[in-house]
């Protein structure tokens, strides 16, 4: 048992917070428990009002139309109470640790959502906190994304392990939490980047230890080659300012583009996800986006019954 752990049940004879921090983190078991509660939930077959009488903080250091409203929506559909709250709104905005937070905001409420830049920012607040913290983005993954993603996929074609998923475009957080779901929940992730934003090789190598099928290649067309789903995201992320700017990620990302004639290239009868906000015309043109094979608007519905499932899990609820 860890010291954190011990203290815990020293305290109040509780064991350690249910963190949902990376998926890379949680047994695939744990994940499809989690999947099957936000299915549930869609269904309405959650009972009553499970979170009665808990109160989720949802903090806020990057803006955000889909965390926030399905976080906030689906926590009051469960009975609970969302406090939302941005960096301009804390402490933790002028200097206060992470770790001062967690302790403090786990005196009052019954978990916390931290949508950040900073990995090290969530990390160090999970470690103090002695309630559930969930990752709602940091500039590494998007895990409550991905929950959403596999379960719109099997909504749509039905078990993703076996299957064959293509990124096109950046390698940045979304696809690096494609390579860690691929590890988890057993499908082939074929990952079509520039050479110079390539995901980390370091995650790459951990997928393919935990026997994930991890392509990478400079091609899109190999990539999508077959696909039953194909997956882009927007080219700049709003805190991206990474070398050379935002013209000279797009003129490497332009072959990159999502389009009717790569789609083709695709499965009959692929899908097209892309996590929004998009820019139609740069990383997906409208008559794809906007098309009878995407799912993109299904995607976004769906962060709100998978969100259900993970807060379930996290509070012991299901």
């Amino acid at each position: 048992m860890s010291a954190l752990a011990a203290v815990k049940t020293d305290q109040g004879g509780r064991e350690p917070p249910r963190h949902f921090l990376e998926l890379m983190d949680i047994e695939p078991a744990v994940l499809r428990r989690m999947l099957d509660l936000g299915v549930k939930a869609k269904r309405g077959e959650i009972a009553g009002k499970p979170l009665a009488g808990k109160s989720i903080a949802l903090i806020f250091e990057k803006p955000s139309t889909r965390t926030r409203v399905s976080f906030e929506v689906g926590i009051r559909q469960l009975g609970g109470d969302a406090i939302v709250l941005s960096s301009k709104d804390m402490q933790l905005g002028r200097g206060e640790s992470p770790a001062d937070t967690a302790k403090v905001l786990s005196r009052y409420v019954d978990a916390i959502m931290l949508r950040t830049d900073n990995v090290a920012k969530i990390r160090e607040l999970a470690e103090h906190a002695t309630v559930p913290v969930i990752n709602g983005l940091t500039d590494v993954s998007h895990p409550c994304q991905l929950m959403a993603d596999v379960m719109t996929f099997e909504e749509h074609r039905g078990p993703i392990a076996g299957q064959v998923v293509a990124w096109t475009g950046d390698g940045n957080n979304v696809a690096q939490s494609f390579i860690q779901a691929a590890a988890r929940f057993d499908f082939t992730l074929r990952l079509a980047t520039p050479p110079e934003l390539a995901p980390p090789a370091q995650l790459v190598d951990w997928a393919r230890k935990e026997g994930a099928r991890i392509e990478l290649t400079a091609d899109p067309a190999a990539a999508v080659a077959g696909a039953r789903c194909v997956v882009t995201d927007t080219w700049v992320s709003m805190s991206d300012e990474k070398e050379g700017g935002p013209t000279s990620r797009h003129n490497l990302l332009a072959p990159y583009q999502l389009n009717e004639a790569l789609l083709a290239k695709a499965a009959p009868d692929a899908i097209v996800m892309h996590c929004l906000p998009a820019h139609r015309g740069e990383e997906i043109t409208q008559a794809v986006m906007d098309g009878p094979q995407s799912v993109v608007f299904d995607e976004a519905e769906n962060r709100l019954h998978a969100q259900k499932g993970v807060l379930l899990w996290a509070l012991g609820l299901g």
